[in-house]
């Protein structure tokens, strides 16, 4: 490896303790990445205002020419379009609520609990996100999407309103324009637009500031699961309290505890070669070396993997409660 890359390597390895104990604290709410022309209740966000500006309760965050990603629960992205208005309802850590008033965007999420309520509004109906996994809204054409996960759809209401759900699964879509039916399946490749390519984009810089931050706190014991700042283009990443998380674009989300017992794969999921360290790679003994292939699909590592690093991983993995992150 050249000197030059080793020596960056090591001062943004050096630099990560600076970053995560210099952030503010990170809420439901808070203004993680802009791009172009964006406001809050018409006052212009700027690269300054990203990681230090919170959405409120009733306020609304607007796009025109351009596009923002919001930070809502730990490990869930909010990620707007062009010409895209969502007001925050509620951003509270138990009930976090937003609604699309107009446009496109996608939320991504790669770590829920039971105790979470994440809801999505729109002015034809209400969508609980229920997994792990990435949602798709559009609001011009009233469609809820399921690229990832499952979805609890309550057309023109709410879940308290005593309307039975429309269940949506991964590869599935339900318009909300007519009357209530079942989902139907679609073509996630044609489904594939500018916002999709630019949330998988920003995905893959916030694996890779999660990389480094996670190496950094290996071992640390001051450590605790939640948002951390990186700083530079990243804003804010997740790091988990336990396992190894793949997001939907195949991006991981490692835990330092995960990283600092031994275990290690770099790269994008399903990518074809993956460097590690020994201890257990996908739930199987690793002794170091090369991976050559994807994780195997019936590990807990996989993308739909057990119960507690998989991507789909379950009680143990992430984040437990308390705070909104690093302070």
């Amino acid at each position: 490896m050249p000197r030059l890359t080793v020596l960056l390597l090591s001062l943004a390895t050096l630099s990560a303790f600076a970053y995560g104990q210099n952030a503010n604290p990170a809420r439901p709410g808070t203004l993680n990445y802009i791009e172009g022309q964006a406001s809050i209740e018409g006052n212009q966000l700027t690269s300054s205002s990203i990681g230090s500006t919170e959405l409120q309760t009733d306020q609304t965050l607007s796009t025109a020419n351009g596009k923002a990603e919001i930070l809502l629960t730990p490990g869930v992205f909010l990620r707007l379009g062009g010409n895209t208005t969502v007001r925050m309802v509620s951003p509270n850590l138990t009930q976090t609520e937003v609604k699309l008033v107009q446009g496109r965007a996608d939320v991504e999420v790669d770590q829920i609990y039971k105790q979470n309520v994440l809801l999505v509004d729109m002015p034809n109906g209400q969508t609980q996100l229920l997994k792990n996994g990435l949602y798709g809204f559009d609001v011009d054409d009233s469609t809820v999407r399921v690229f990832d996960g499952q979805a609890a759809v309550y057309p023109g209401a709410g879940p308290h309103t005593g309307i039975k759900p429309i269940e949506v699964k991964g590869g599935h879509q339900l318009a909300l324009n007519g009357e209530p039916a079942k989902s139907q399946h679609f073509n996630k490749g044609k489904a594939e637009d500018n916002l999709y390519n630019w949330s998988s984009l920003r995905s893959q810089y916030l694996g890779e500031a999660n990389v480094n931050l996670a190496e950094a706190y290996a071992g640390y014991p001051g450590f605790y699961p939640g948002w951390y700042w990186a700083g530079g283009p990243y804003g804010y990443t997740w790091l988990p309290g336990d396992g190894l998380f793949w997001n939907p674009f195949g991006y991981g989300f490692y835990s330092p505890y995960y990283i600092h017992g031994g275990g290690f794969i770099y790269g994008r999921y399903g990518s074809g070669i993956y460097p590690y360290r020994g201890g257990y790679v996908g739930g199987r003994a690793a002794g170091g070396g090369y991976v050559h292939g994807a994780v195997p699909a019936h590990s807990s590592a996989g993308f739909s993997g057990g119960n507690s690093s998989g991507f789909h991983g379950g009680s143990s993995g992430g984040f437990h409660g308390g705070g909104g992150g690093h302070r």
